[in-house]
């Protein structure tokens, strides 16, 4: 019995600034994480089990997926299911001039669903897709950038600090910043309750509890944005992996791989080639 052959196929757009992602004949999982940045993606073939900020999801084709900065999500096949799925990642900087184009003033948005079933906005998300990876004239791929955006904007955002939002109290986001800084030391559960009056074992319960993410999972994403951060401007994955606190590369690769689905090297090289990069057939 012949292997499904997997597909990845990863874009950035200089223009825009935004990358692009199709995977399609997925069957890896993707532990408990979250990005940096802002997610609108679609399922294109496939069901997936999806568990976000806590409630859990059984998504398939037409379904919209929304994830904000920080909104952690984990998913899995259901009975063996391989995964087809386009998103575009667009960075909190460009969500802000963008939303203050269309709205006439700035504001981050939080978006208030992180699963629309059936929606029509994934034509949207297409369209800008293929806009990208086919080289469309920047107008064309402008005009479909904002149309996706007004759309979901007007359907389901609000600002960021709605009231409705809720904020891990001062403790954990102390802990947090205390790991947002020293994302490449070797960070023990003892240097992290010196910033409380905390247990161990409470201060594991409540960290995730009001994160979504356990303290090591949650250092785990922040030194894989640093990562991405660091291969973006060139610098060689042997030396990435020791600025952002693994062990070695092998492990650095690896742990990569998990999340992003690509090696370091393959995701580096949509950054330093003039054009976009087409990676195909990349077997886990």
């Amino acid at each position: 019995m012949s292997q499904i052959q997997e597909q990845r196929h990863v874009y950035y757009d200089c223009d825009l600034a935004i990358e692009a992602y199709n995977l399609s004949g997925i069957v890896q999982k993707f532990p408990n994480h979250f990005h940096e940045y802002y997610v609108i993606g679609f399922v294109e073939g496939g069901k997936r089990h999806l568990c976000c900020k806590g409630q859990n999801y059984e998504v398939t084709a037409g379904d919209l997926l929304i994830f904000n900065p920080h909104d952690n999500h984990f998913c899995a096949p259901v009975n063996g299911e391989i995964l087809d799925y386009r998103a575009v990642n667009i960075n909190p900087d460009i969500m802000l001039k963008a939303v203050e184009e269309i709205a006439g003033h700035a504001y981050m948005p939080h978006f208030t669903q992180n699963v629309i079933f059936q929606s029509d906005i994934t034509q949207s998300i297409g369209e800008l897709y293929d806009a990208i990876v086919h080289h469309a004239p920047k107008l064309e791929k402008e005009e479909a950038f904002f149309f996706l955006l007004e759309q979901i904007l007007q359907e389901y955002a609000t600002p960021f600090d709605f009231d409705n939002i809720d904020e891990p109290n001062d403790q954990i986001k102390t802990i947090c910043t205390y790991i947002d800084e020293h994302f490449a030391e070797n960070i023990t559960l003892d240097d992290l309750l010196k910033m409380t009056h905390f247990g161990k074992s409470y201060l594991l319960r409540s960290f995730t509890k009001q994160i979504g993410l356990s303290p090591y999972r949650y250092l785990q994403t922040v030194r894989l944005d640093k990562a991405k951060k660091f291969l973006e401007q060139g610098i060689l994955p042997i030396d990435v992996a020791y600025m952002t606190g693994f062990t070695d590369q092998s492990h650095f690769t690896h742990f990569f791989k998990e999340f992003i689905g690509l090696t370091p090297k393959q995701y580096q090289k949509i950054f330093i080639h003039e054009k976009p990069i087409l990676e195909k057939g990349i077997k886990l």
